[in-house]
């Protein structure tokens, strides 16, 4: 069986290194200096712990960067001046050109890249259909891993940037829509016609969306930094950026609600949105 380091096991990370660890791998990730939250999903997912980072590297033949898009470079480079020579897997939800960067950084340390993006919630279940697409020369060595597990990792390419593609791509239309919708009723709730406008919606289509509003609220500190991603990915495709550049503002200013325990209602998300007091 492979040994699988993981870093660092949140949400999302630990069901990813749960899915390996139920097909009989090692999955090994450090307790040194995280929080008690992450401890209890690490021990959730049967992985392995080994105290320290330069312990996780010195001991894994495949290594998992899964962590909020702007930490991806210094995890990546971590990895690399402490020597990890295995086949390093970044699945963040970063733009293609900016993956093709982490593989420089990982390469010239003497490992080989993985480029990977994570479409969906935690794969705790296979009822969740998540995917972990995967591309790069290797790739279906991580894949095997993950055969049978809840955790789907398809292989869609040899070249390093296609699976971070499809992850902006996704992205950029489930989380960018949602910005989109946050926006929409912030407008018009601050020229007094949120209730028209529900009215023009009907029921349906205006509970969908507010609960979509509030569900996302806790993770909008994350989404923000994906929305940026977003939009460097369309600058480099010639096309403007400018709607996800807006998006990440809209989830900034709901970042406070990320430690809330439960969806915020409507009236308070939207005066966070309009920043009153």
């Amino acid at each position: 069986m492979t040994r699988i380091g993981l870093l660092h096991p949140g949400a999302m990370g630990a069901s990813v290194g749960a899915a390996a660890s139920g097909n009989g791998h090692t999955v090994l990730w450090a307790s040194q200096g995280r929080s008690a939250a992450t401890q209890e999903r690490a021990r959730r997912g049967a992985l392995r712990d080994v105290a320290t980072v330069p312990e996780v590297l010195a001991s894994s033949e495949i290594l998992l960067s899964i962590c909020p898009p702007h930490a991806a470079e210094d995890v990546a480079a971590e990895a690399a001046e402490c020597g990890f020579a295995g086949l390093y897997v970044d699945c963040n939800a970063v733009a293609p050109e900016r993956t093709r960067g982490i593989q420089r950084i990982v390469e010239n340390g003497g490992a080989e890249y993985i480029d990977g993006g994570i479409i969906g919630g935690p794969a705790w279940t296979r009822e969740a259909e998540t995917q972990m697409y995967l591309s790069g020369p290797r790739a279906e060595e991580v894949s095997a891993c993950f055969v049978d597990s809840p955790l789907s990792a398809p292989v869609i390419s040899e070249r390093i940037g296609a699976a971070s593609a499809l992850k902006m791509g996704y992205a950029a239309f489930t989380k960018g829509s949602t910005a989109l919708l946050t926006a929409i009723l912030g407008m018009v709730e601050k020229e007094g016609v949120r209730i028209d406008l529900s009215r023009q919606w009907g029921d349906a289509f205006t509970a969908q969306t507010v609960r979509r509003v509030c569900d996302n609220t806790g993770k909008a500190w994350r989404f923000e930094g994906e929305m940026y991603e977003i939009a460097a990915t369309f600058h480099a495709a010639g096309l403007p950026g400018g709607f996800h550049q807006a998006a990440a503002e809209v989830f900034r200013r709901l970042a406070g609600f990320k430690d809330y325990g439960s969806a915020p209602d409507i009236e308070t998300v939207l005066a966070a949105l309009l920043k009153r007091e």
